[in-house]
């Protein structure tokens, strides 16, 4: 066997191994490039050179192939706002805590209090949470 094509079944094979010890679908993709260009060689006897050109380009491919059609195409949450809480509040219709003056009031939702930002209302008057900048709900009338 020749030293070329026993050096590409190598190096797949190592890839391979890599993306089982560092999962990331990253070496997977290049270990196939390396496998394909395995088979080419073993059929096709080409210089060092062109070898190595050929792994490149079939990396490349492969990885945008990966980065195109495999890449976000996970499972859909059927809850994606979980771990957003900020999110999960926009909408809710809460009484002031504390009136807005000078544009800075506060808001208790369940056992927390929120700063809230708003036209001035006084305490008690029920406000809709609109948004949020950072951890302060901007919030208006309700």
């Amino acid at each position: 066997m020749r030293w070329d094509v026993f050096a590409w079944a190598v190096a797949a094979l190592l890839l391979f191994a890599a993306e089982v010890l560092a999962p990331g679908a990253f070496m997977l993709w290049l270990g196939l490039a390396a496998a394909v260009t395995f088979v080419i060689v073993l059929l096709l006897p080409m210089p060092l050179l062109a070898q190595v050109g050929l792994f490149v380009v079939l990396g490349l491919v492969s990885i945008q192939v990966y980065r195109t059609w495999f890449r976000g195409r996970g499972t859909r949450s059927d809850q994606p706002l979980l771990n957003r809480r900020v999110a999960q509040l926009v909408g809710r219709v809460v009484p002031l805590e504390r009136a807005i003056v000078n544009g800075r009031g506060r808001v208790q939702i369940a056992d927390a209090l929120w700063d809230v930002e708003g036209p001035e209302l006084p305490a008690g008057a029920a406000v809709r949470v609109v948004g949020a900048d950072g951890t302060t709900l901007r919030v208006e009338p309700a």
